[in-house]
């Protein structure tokens, strides 16, 4: 008889974020956990590395007012089971989101991406895995990293993600919630005690560092950057002008790339742009919306 005691359903806290919203589906392989609120047509958020569904918690609420808004843990992510590694690149990512919105038997008019959540969101309409009216990336993390960084990351992420014991010394080191704020406080984003406190409980489980490290080892930007100029779903940008860990440039960037992307920047705001002014948010992606049709009214 299996263990029942370590499975995603029983490691949800009762606690959790809309937690009322929550369910666990199979597809691909994998349990997810995916929450799902609202009515009307459908909306999908997708969350960044090293996050999950927590990162909606006020943002999903809001657009459920008009949307029925699915927001599903990344694989290895939050509560959502953990796939082999080679699976955790951005094609790896798209194809497997792509098999689970088939078996909830979706298909999103508006899809919302943070930061890698952006990547793969984009990967999926340009390889016709979705078919959106409209995409909005918060802080998108598209733009492959240049320079010493650029040639170093990737290499050394793969090399760490080899060692056996260092998502169980990464989830150790995070019990001191001092190390946790400085990680937000980087992203350039100030949250509030219950949004430090959900992301230190991520970051202690060994199997959510691990994903997250694995997604870095394995990404590769450049054919995502090559063809971006044949993206068709009209884009929002919506950045941070504090973001820490994205360069609000980057956005400059892919708008010159994109035909018809717009950008909305948003003064004194990070990387977590979503969780700190989740309506002045929500009012833009609601408003890019209705301009592109995805919503009447």
């Amino acid at each position: 008889m299996s263990d029942r005691r370590n499975t995603p359903q029983s490691r949800l806290p009762k606690d959790w974020p809309n937690r009322g919203s929550s369910q666990f589906v199979r597809a691909t392989g994998l349990v997810w956990h995916v929450q799902t609120m609202g009515s009307g047509p459908v909306l999908l958020l997708i969350h960044g590395t090293g996050a999950a569904t927590h990162s909606w918690r006020d943002l999903a609420p809001i657009l459920a007012q008009h949307f029925t808004v699915v927001a599903p843990d990344l694989p290895g992510h939050g509560f959502t089971e953990s796939p082999a590694m080679r699976r955790l690149s951005l094609p790896g990512m798209a194809l497997a989101l792509q098999a689970l919105l088939r078996m909830l038997n979706l298909q999103p008019q508006v899809a919302v991406g943070h930061s890698a959540g952006a990547a793969i969101l984009a990967r999926m309409a340009l390889d016709g895995q979705i078919r959106p009216q409209c995409l909005v990336g918060l802080n998108a993390a598209v733009m492959p990293l240049g320079g010493i960084p650029g040639q170093l990351f990737s290499p050394l992420a793969k090399l760490l993600v080899g060692l056996p014991l260092l998502p169980e010394l990464f989830a150790w080191r995070a019990r001191d919630t001092a190390i946790v704020e400085k990680l937000l406080a980087d992203t350039g984003s100030t949250l509030d005690a219950r949004g430090v406190a959900l992301y230190a409980r991520l970051v202690r489980q060994p199997s959510h560092a691990a994903a997250a490290l694995g997604m870095m080892a394995h990404w590769d930007l450049q054919p995502l950057l090559r063809a971006l100029p044949r993206l068709r779903p009209p884009l929002l940008l919506i950045v941070g002008a504090n973001d820490r860990t994205i360069p609000p440039a980057d956005a400059v960037r892919i708008q010159a790339l994109v035909p018809g992307a717009t950008l909305a920047t948003l003064p004194g705001l990070g990387h977590l742009a979503h969780e700190e002014a989740p309506q002045v948010v929500a009012d833009l992606i609601l408003d890019h919306a209705r301009i592109t049709g995805a919503l009447s009214g």
